[in-house]
């Protein structure tokens, strides 16, 4: 689909539209289903204070539990969808809002139901969960229990509820102010004043004019820099933040309570950092190598991003790349290729930019519907065939999930999610770099899966590394300044980018501009995912039968197992260092490709 200007949402044909219909036929159905929350939910309040009564009463409640729960999931996706498809659209805008404020209202009128339940004494309810009545629901309740010590009372989960809008005012007030209230200026793009934000950042560092890039870089970070005392002030909100809740649910460390609900043990974080520490020379070699292609004598920190090999001329319809992915992923049978490409072409894909529409991809699954993908395709842009594969990838593992679990064991956590996308970004890239007809097709596509691995897997892992250590320090007493917190990212930065890369000055705000640290403890699940998903990519390409239907056996968990015994099924213990030194080792091979066709 080629378009001279980005078009509005109406002039979008329907097939190159999702179809939303598999969730509500139409806006009317999606507002009788609204309007049926509030008595669900009422019928599920009943049991309050019933709970430990009999077997009986608690599936009962169970039940209305599920009843409410899967149509709220159902309203509240319907309405999201819309909306990213069309912020501009004040009906969808309507929509969203209204359904946020279903789901708000349901939270606090079912809050009783955790605290009330581990009040039940544990030799009942245990008793009560070897009935096969109560299979569907017994990982659910499982898990619940296991977060019996760190449930607090009635009374005070209720005061924690009140407070978690109040909890996320550091984020959101960091939000406005980088997003709305903080002034880039412009940069002069040979003689071209365009303007520098949030959203433009990425487009000049990958520009080829080096003077571009600095004059970018030093007037996005001077202005970080001039608010750092606020944003360092927001950051330690946040932490404190953690601290506070660490300490109120009883937990020894906001890493352990972090960590907690997936059962993910505290050593395959530690792991994680001590394995990329053990391969920096690799990683360093890497930045050796980019200082040496790029023909500059001192590699900076603006240099780090621009491609090392052009964009090769590409062009690849949207048919086209749901092709290639169908030949790329047919090492996962037919079965599967022939239900994500006819999902890809038939509904399930949003596929073109239009005024409005969310940027980005993302894929969204609910239990009653397809699993919906969003994409801003692109058919001169090579990565957006990766990006259609990983989004791909999601939407297949959570269609396999709903086909084998009920309802409340269905949803599987971040920590699995990535590996799915990111196993068919893999095989993606091995199959165009076996296919590709040019050594400069060949270098190019190193160049990008060298970057990707990079971005996922170290930069990641060295957020990772600055979260834990602000948040040891709030711990041991120290508390967050400005002044703190550059200094422990400076010394990160100078670990992680190695003797080749020369800073700026306040190249150590970067520590205090990125949004995710807002979500404590989230980032590692990249690195860790990447890892994951390598290693099952190359057990599956080498393998045959039994390791494809391993790899299934891992799509088809859901949420009936915590993540790590969901690995272990596919085939990978994220226990052990092993995966993670071999995705490093991939990063090193592709390194080493790379140099030999970059530097003659």
């Amino acid at each position: 689909m080629e378009k001279n200007s980005t078009p509005a949402r109406k002039d979008i044909p329907a097939s190159d539209k999702w179809d939303l219909t598999s969730l509500f036929v139409s806006d009317s159905d999606w507002e009788k289903t609204l309007e049926e929350l509030e008595p669900l939910t009422a019928a599920m309040v009943q049991y309050k204070g019933k709970l430990s009564d009999s077997p009986e009463t608690l599936l009962a409640a169970l039940k209305a539990y599920e009843n409410v729960d899967k149509k709220l999931e159902a309203v509240y996706n319907y309405a999201q969808l819309q909306f990213t498809a069309d912020e501009t659209d004040s009906g969808a805008q309507d929509r969203e809002g209204r359904a946020r404020m279903a789901y708000t209202r349901y939270c606090a009128a079912t809050s009783f139901f955790n605290p009330e339940l581990q009040s039940v004494p544990d030799e009942k309810i245990q008793t009560w969960l070897k009935q096969s009545s109560f299979d569907d629901y017994r990982i659910f309740l499982t898990k619940i229990l296991r977060l019996k010590q760190h449930i607090l009372s009635e009374k005070e989960e209720r005061l924690m509820s009140l407070q978690s809008e109040s909890a996320g005012t550091a984020d959101k007030v960091f939000t406005v102010l980088t997003d709305a209230d903080m002034e880039f200026g412009s940069v002069d793009v040979h003689g071209e004043e365009k303007p520098l934000t949030q959203s433009t950042w990425s487009i000049f560092m990958d520009n080829p004019d080096r003077s571009v890039r600095e004059s970018a870089y030093k007037k996005f970070y001077n202005t970080f820099e001039s608010h750092q005392n606020t944003l360092a002030s927001l950051y330690a909100g946040s932490v404190n933040q953690d601290v506070f809740t660490m300490r109120a649910r009883g937990y020894k460390t906001c890493l352990e309570k972090a960590l907690f609900q997936d059962n993910v043990p505290v050593s395959v974080y530690r792991n994680l950092i001590d394995t990329v520490h053990s391969n920096f020379s690799t990683l360093h070699t890497y930045y050796a190598l980019r200082r040496k292609v790029l023909g500059v004598k001192e590699l900076r920190h603006y240099d780090v991003y621009v491609p090392l090999v052009k964009n090769v001329n590409t062009h690849t319809s949207y048919d086209e790349s749901v092709e290639i992915c169908r030949q790329a992923l047919a090492p996962l049978g037919t079965e599967y290729t022939d239900r994500l490409c006819d999902g890809l072409k038939n509904g399930w894909a949003d596929r073109y930019e239009n005024k409005g529409k969310r940027s980005g991809a993302f894929s969204s699954g609910v239990y009653t519907g397809s699993p919906y993908i969003l994409l801003n395709y692109k058919e001169d842009v090579i990565r957006d065939v990766f990006t259609m594969a990983h989004e791909g990838g999601h939407s297949m593992h959570t269609l396999y999930s709903v086909r084998t679990n009920p309802y409340m064991q269905y949803n599987y956590t971040i920590f699995e999610a990535e590996v799915a996308s990111t196993f068919n970004e893999e095989l993606v890239f091995e199959y165009l770099l076996k296919n590709a007809q040019s050594d400069d097709m060949k270098a190019y596509l190193l160049a990008m899966r060298a970057g990707d691995i990079l971005a996922t897997l170290h930069r990641q892992t060295m957020f990772a590394e600055y979260e834990l250590k602000a948040h040891e320090l709030v711990e041991s007493g120290t508390p967050l300044s400005a002044e703190v917190l550059r200094k422990l990212y400076k010394g990160l930065l100078e670990q992680y980018f190695g003797p080749e890369m020369h800073f700026e000055d306040n190249s150590d705000m970067e520590g205090l501009r990125i949004p995710h640290f807002y979500s404590a403890f989230y980032v590692y699940k990249y690195a860790t995912g990447i890892s994951a998903a390598l290693a099952l990519a190359k057990r599956v390409l080498g393998g045959g039968k039994e390791e494809r239907e391993d790899y299934f056996r891992f799509l088809q968990s859901g949420g009936s197992r915590f993540p790590i015994e969901s690995l272990k099924v596919a085939g990978v213990d994220m226990e052990q260092a092993a995966p993670v030194q071999a995705a490093c080792d991939t990063f090193a091979g592709l390194v080493d490709q790379l140099g030999k066709l970059l530097i003659v």
